[in-house]
């Protein structure tokens, strides 16, 4: 973890002024009014963001740590979705189908050396 770098104070001050405007101003998709709370907390970031002022050292510190660990969450979550979605599913249709696609099961031969009669491809005009 000593090689990840937290963000400037400025970026984190921006990005969660464009969040808390966003907040602010979707009532207006539904004809409702402006959050003005949002809006106050809004234009704070901004300030602060600008001025890269410490008062928002705390702040990016918290937020930084809460990516790491939601990242040790939901990575595996994901991960183990795609595993049991698409790997698994695979690996069954190739039970189901017979297939040995690395020729893992066992045969009598004296070898399991694959014999190559000509070369696939040529070494002439790689390039």
């Amino acid at each position: 973890m000593d090689d990840v770098k937290i963000s400037s104070n400025r970026s984190f001050g921006i990005v969660f002024f464009v969040v808390f405007l966003i907040i602010a101003l979707f009532p207006l998709i539904n004809d409702g009014n402006i959050r003005l709370w949002s809006l106050i907390v809004s234009l704070a970031f901004l300030a602060l963001g600008l001025l890269n002022s410490k008062f928002l050292s705390p702040l990016n510190k918290i937020w930084f740590k809460f990516g790491l660990f939601l990242g040790k969450i939901i990575s595996p979550m994901v991960m183990g979705l795609i595993f049991f979605f698409v790997v698994t599913p695979i690996g069954i249709l190739m039970r189901i189908l017979k297939k040995d696609l690395l020729n893992l099961k066992m045969n009598n031969n004296k070898s399991y050396w694959i014999e190559k009669r000509e070369p696939k491809s040529k070494m002439k005009n790689q390039f």
